[in-house]
């Protein structure tokens, strides 16, 4: 039997009440006809997809029963016209939030001139992007694909092809790879050998051998592991978003970057969700002061068009030739414009620093709203990833959200609240979401208690 499509409560708080942009931001819990909902759907009701969904499509989501329409800004809206704020981003993807104007005119814009071509041709905006991706960062060269798991993918045959081409008189040159604890890499078979959690890994096994799992921060046990000879590269996310927010230290990162060099080693770094503003930096690494050989992207560079990329340093790239990889739609035309137009506008003056300013200010409500509740064991994070680590599941948590129009997630072993809003999120629905979080805090209680 389908669940019923959430509605959105409306809660009325002292802040909410006093503050009258937060009105504006709260609205009305009840159907919203005010955004535009586009060509009718031969399907009427929320029931109605969620029923036709389940004889179409093969069954790899668990789904919130919830069927979204359109979007604006941070806020969502579902067939039924109900409106929810937006605190996930689609996964970190949408960092300009919802039908940005400016991004979707460059996207309208290319999509009358050129979409696709394949990489068998030149086209100026895959050229403009890579530039632009080298200009504003350590790297030197680029390859597109069209997900972070395929960037990742790239990653791991460059690293493989560079040991392989610096070392052409050794017979047996380094193949092995080292990853970390609570770390995420991707789903496809390469990627998936380098994700630590054994449930992705376990159904699809013999994934590609040759990885080491060490746990994240220990340095001791990275120096035993990373291996002259038997190291190709060690992945490491500077910030950890599905393992639970957790942040490298900068000692960390410099240690392996150091054992990294003595061992012949290349260092990737996965910026998949951390990077490319999330932080309140263009790139996570820079707060670290480490390079890395390669960094991988994806999530939010196209403003929710599927595209990824390895970034990346001469020394690697010249092991790379022609044939050795490729993709037959990453980097189009289109996807490329889209991103261009992305980087337009985090690269504003200003609007870096303004998610640093409300990631702190985020950290700083949560604390204070939430700080004292005993199921909460931690809040941390920087910029705008930021976790709420529980002493329970917070799937209640997660679900009480919904039904009262706030989207989060979870991370972690399932007790982790993921924060990664849309970076144009506003400080009224920052407070209106951290209110929404306190006022449902005490689902914990009761479904602990069963």
């Amino acid at each position: 039997m389908l669940a019923p499509t959430p509605g959105r409560r409306r809660i009325r708080t002292p802040l909410a009440m006093e503050d009258p942009h937060l009105r504006r931001c709260i609205g009305s819990r009840e159907p919203s006809l005010s955004h535009d909902s586009g060509p009718k759907s031969e399907f009427g009701t929320g029931g109605e997809v969620m029923e036709a969904e389940g004889e179409l499509l093969v069954n790899t989501y668990a789904r919130f029963p919830v069927v979204f329409e359109s979007g604006r800004g941070c806020k969502l809206y579902d067939i039924e016209g109900r409106e929810y704020l937006d605190m996930m981003a689609g996964i970190a993807v949408n960092a300009l939030g919802h039908a940005d104007p400016d991004w979707a005119e460059a996207v309208a814009e290319q999509a009358r001139k050129l979409t696709h071509i394949s990489n068998l041709y030149y086209s100026v905006p895959q050229v403009a992007l890579a530039k632009r991706l080298v200009e504003s960062s350590f790297a030197d060269r680029v390859f597109f694909s069209n997900s972070g798991t395929e960037a990742n993918e790239a990653a791991i045959k460059f690293s493989r092809k560079f040991q392989r081409y610096s070392k052409p008189s050794e017979k047996d040159p380094a193949t092995e790879f080292i990853s970390f604890t609570n770390c995420f890499h991707g789903r496809t078979m390469g990627a998936l050998a380098l994700t630590s959690k054994e449930h992705y890994r376990s159904p699809f096994e013999p994934v590609m051998p040759g990885v080491t799992f060490i746990e994240y921060g220990n340095i001791e046990a990275a120096r035993t592991a990373i291996q002259s000879g038997k190291t190709a590269a060690v992945f490491v996310e500077p910030i950890q978003g599905e393992g639970g927010i957790y942040c490298a230290t900068k000692e960390f990162l410099q240690t392996l970057r150091s054992l990294c060099d003595d061992a012949g080693a290349l260092l990737v770094f996965d910026e998949v969700q951390c990077g490319l503003g999330r932080t309140g930096d263009l790139w996570a690494y820079e707060a670290y002061g480490v390079i890395p050989d390669m960094m991988t992207l994806a999530k939010p560079l196209a403003g929710g068009l599927p595209i990824g990329a390895v970034l990346t340093t001469n020394r690697v790239a010249d092991a790379v030739k022609p044939g050795d990889h490729g993709s037959t739609f990453a980097g189009g035309p289109l996807v490329c414009r889209a991103a261009l137009a992305v980087l337009d506008k985090m690269q504003k003056p200003g609007f870096l620093a303004d998610v640093s300013h409300k990631g702190q200010y985020l950290k700083d409500l949560l604390i204070k709203k939430l700080g004292s509740n005993p199921h909460v064991k931690e809040v941390r994070g920087v910029g705008l990833i930021v976790g709420i680590e529980l002493d329970v599941s917070a799937s209640p948590l997660v679900d009480a959200c919904c039904k009262s129009g706030l989207l989060i997630l979870t991370a972690g072993k399932g007790n982790v609240v993921r924060l990664v809003p849309p970076l144009i999120i506003s400080r009224p629905e920052l407070e209106w979401a951290v209110e929404v979080l306190s006022e449902c805090m005490p689902v914990l209680d009761s479904s602990n208690s069963k």
